[in-house]
Order: structure tokens, then C-alpha cells, then sequence
């Protein structure tokens, strides 16, 4: 029994050692955790994205990404732009904070569809997230032969408690950041996130 979730638990935490780390769709989804804005929608849009860019690794469409790197280049000046340009929009936040961010609680229509779209972006114009779950995890989990798919399987559970504990955990920190300037500190840490990794992207595109 333990050698059959041998591969799973290898897999889970492949999956944990690539994406608990501070960047731009982390960030964005602490802040929409923490405002607790379209949480649900964006933990969902995460976690099955990579669960499915997962799948495409294991089923061995990672050599496909290494063979075409002129895609990776164009997505690489596309996402550098979007992060840029987020990154901007929240410094300007930090300069004139709108207030606490608690507000929204809920979400109307249109910050939902916002937060969707921009969820979406942060997660698919990123080519270090196809290096990451296609290429990277794809490739571990060749060495799994058989039970790769076991593998892949545990990746995509640690992408989903990864989000889930990230985004809904996040209105923990709610009550600490209920004054406007606690949110200026998150909003700096977000735009430098956004800005370090959008340089990274264009320069390396």
C-alpha cells in the first residue's frame, strides 16, 4: 500500500516545492483571500489550471514547449507587460490608498469578472509556469514510468491545498490589515513582486 502512494506523495511534493514561493500569483491570491473578493473563483481558476498543465506534462507535451521556445518568448513579453502594468496600478494604490480593500467583501459583477480575467492572465502569460508544471513536473514524472500518472495526480492535489489554504486562510489576516495603512504594505509588497518578475520576464523574453 505504501509503495502504491509512493508516487503521490513524490508527486505532492514536487508540486508543493514549486509553487509555495512569493510570486505573482501568490500575491494576487493573498490579496483576493485577504478582501476576500471572487476567493472561490480564483482558488478554482488556480488549482485547475494547473492540474491541467499538469496532465498535458505527464502526457509528455513538454518536449513540445522546449521545441517551441519562440512561444515562450512572445508569451514572456506579454506577461512582463501585464505585470508591469499591475504592478504600476498597485503602487499607485500605495501612494493613494482608495482604503481598507475590505469593502468589496462578496464582490459585485464586475470586480468578479475583474478578478477572473486578471486570475487568468497572471496564470497563463507566465512562461515559468509552463517550464514549471509542464516541462519540470513532466518530466519527473517520466521517471515514475507507469505510475506517472499517479504522480501527476499528486502534483495537482498540492496545487489545489496549496490555493485553497492560501486563499481561503488569507481572511485570517483580515482583522490586521483592517487599517488602510497595513494595506499600503501589502499593496508595496504586490507591486514589487509584480515589477521584479515583470523585468525578469521582459528581459529574459
Amino acid at each position: 500500500m505504501t509503495s502504491a502512494f509512493a508516487p503521490a506523495l513524490a508527486g505532492f511534493g514536487t508540486g508543493l516545492s514549486l509553487i509555495v514561493a512569493i510570486g505573482a500569483q501568490n500575491a494576487f491570491v493573498l490579496r483576493q483571500g485577504v478582501r476576500r473578493d471572487a476567493v472561490l473563483a480564483v482558488v478554482g481558476i488556480c488549482a485547475l489550471s494547473d492540474a491541467l498543465l499538469i496532465a498535458l506534462g505527464v502526457g509528455g507535451v513538454g518536449a513540445v514547449v522546449v521545441a517551441w521556445p519562440a512561444a515562450l518568448t512572445v508569451v514572456g513579453w506579454i506577461g512582463g507587460a501585464f505585470l508591469l502594468g499591475y504592478g504600476a496600478l498597485a503602487a499607485r494604490r500605495v501612494v493613494r490608498p482608495a482604503g481598507t480593500g475590505l469593502e468589496t467583501a462578496g464582490g459585485a459583477t464586475g470586480s468578479r469578472r475583474r478578478a477572473v480575467l486578471t486570475c487568468l492572465a497572471l496564470t497563463w502569460l507566465n512562461p515559468h509556469v509552463y517550464l514549471d508544471t509542464v516541462f519540470l513536473v513532466g518530466s519527473v514524472a517520466a521517471d515514475h514510468g507507469p505510475a506517472r500518472w499517479t504522480f501527476g495526480v499528486g502534483a495537482a492535489l498540492a496545487s489545489v491545498c496549496w490555493f485553497a489554504a492560501l486563499g481561503f486562510g488569507a481572511r485570517l489576516l483580515g482583522r490586521f490589515l483592517a487599517r488602510p495603512a497595513a494595506w499600503r504594505v501589502l499593496d508595496a509588497l504586490v507591486a514589487v513582486t509584480m515589477i521584479v518578475l515583470g523585468v525578469t520576464l521582459v528581459a529574459g523574453a
